[in-house]
């Protein structure tokens, strides 16, 4: 089954008591059984909802894997997973990553024992040479948030599987539609699905693939355990949104490349990140494990100050200046001080976040609106 029909009809059949063609919001907590131990394979609604199970079933064919395990939110995934881990455990992960991400690894469960370190893993050689003892997990963003790097999912999943250390693939700036990381290797891929798989800002949610069925049965526990599973509106939504993933997607994409070669040629610009350029670091790898190139584009200004920044950031109108991304409607955030602020500034200014950085997620409208809008804001 291709994607675009995946989307559709992977893991979703007709309400067998109505017909109904939509998949039904299950709004109960419990299920009657006929004795104990009897009953309809739902028993609490912690443990199993007939709206989620079609959504799990869903993703996990959207991403190639056999497992899907949804949560409350990306952030509840990702907590899912660091708990795989014990006291004295090191995560490697990239050193440019969701602000968020890297709050959770060093103030949540920094104090608990977990070690984090975050490097470039743009060479798959010194990832090699900087795995210990003590790294039992990878962590990978591609692209990243909110610098756009590449890095080689296929040859870091080598890596990793050479030196028994599991990999995970933060894949929500990419979606399903453009990479599937578990094809290339990884072990577990995480989305937050409040972005692209949703893709309409209406609802917070977070999944796990994977196609290994020993990680696939430890995280279902972990979902029923410690609780932070999504509603059934919440799955209703999001089955909803994953119906136009590919074509939201691939409208996003190339309205993208328009606004990347705009920007590219302004004058009060001083450098777009963007993965689709040839002479980006990783455009060829880029090439080789995404179908497009991504709708997420970031710039820096001639003028480097924050003031600057600020000027654009509130110059817009189609444009809303919102943290979040992935929606059919264009977002402008600045990642300093809005999703990436928890990190500390020395370290954003290693992997090239400025003050002055914009970061774009570009949405559905007409490409020309959109890039009349900036050229406003930038002048």
């Amino acid at each position: 089954m291709k994607f675009a029909t995946k989307v559709i009809h992977a893991g979703i059949e007709p309400d067998p008591s109505t017909g109904a063609i939509m998949t039904p919001i299950f709004q109960t907590s419990t299920y009657v059984q006929a004795a104990p131990g009897d009953h309809k394979g739902y028993e609490y609604a912690r443990t199993q909802n007939p709206t989620r199970t079609a959504l799990e079933t869903n993703l996990a064919a959207l991403e190639n894997g056999t497992d899907a395990i949804c949560f409350s939110s990306g952030l509840a995934a990702q907590d899912a997973v660091i708990k795989l881990l014990n006291p004295g455990d090191e995560v490697l992960s990239v050193n440019d990553l969701y602000g968020g991400s890297y709050r959770q690894m060093v103030r949540v469960w920094g104090p608990w024992g977990l070690k984090s370190r975050y490097i470039d893993m743009s060479d798959p050689a010194v990832v090699a040479g900087s795995i210990t003892a003590e790294t039992k997990m990878l962590w990978i963003e591609t692209p990243t948030n909110p610098m756009l790097n590449i890095v080689d999912i296929e040859a870091l999943c080598a890596v990793a599987r050479s030196k028994d250390v599991l990999t995970v693939v933060d894949n929500t700036f990419a979606s399903p539609y453009l990479q599937n990381p578990l094809d290339l290797g990884a072990d577990i891929v995480l989305h937050s699905a409040t972005k692209y798989i949703g893709g309409h800002s209406d609802v917070v949610h977070g999944c796990l693939i994977t196609k290994n069925a020993e990680l696939a049965q430890r995280l279902r526990f972990l979902q029923n355990a410690s609780g932070a599973v999504p509603g059934p509106q919440d799955c209703f939504l999001v089955l909803r949104g994953i119906k136009t993933l590919h074509l939201r997607v691939q409208r996003a994409c190339e309205n993208a490349e328009k606004i990347a070669h705009f920007l590219k040629g302004h004058p009060a610009v001083s450098k777009v990140y963007w993965p689709g350029f040839e002479n980006h670091p990783g455009h060829a790898i880029a090439k080789k494990q995404m179908r497009l190139f991504g709708a997420m584009v970031s710039f820096d200004l001639v003028d480097n100050s924050p003031e600057a920044a600020t000027k654009v950031l509130s110059g817009t109108h189609l444009f809303a200046l919102a943290e979040s991304l992935g929606g059919v409607e264009s977002l402008i955030g600045h990642p300093a001080s809005m999703t990436h602020a928890s990190i500390p500034r020395e370290e954003r200014l290693k992997v090239g976040l400025t003050d002055s950085l914009v970061r774009l997620s570009v949405g559905v409208e007409d490409a020309d609106d959109l890039i009349e809008d900036l050229k406003m804001a930038l002048s």
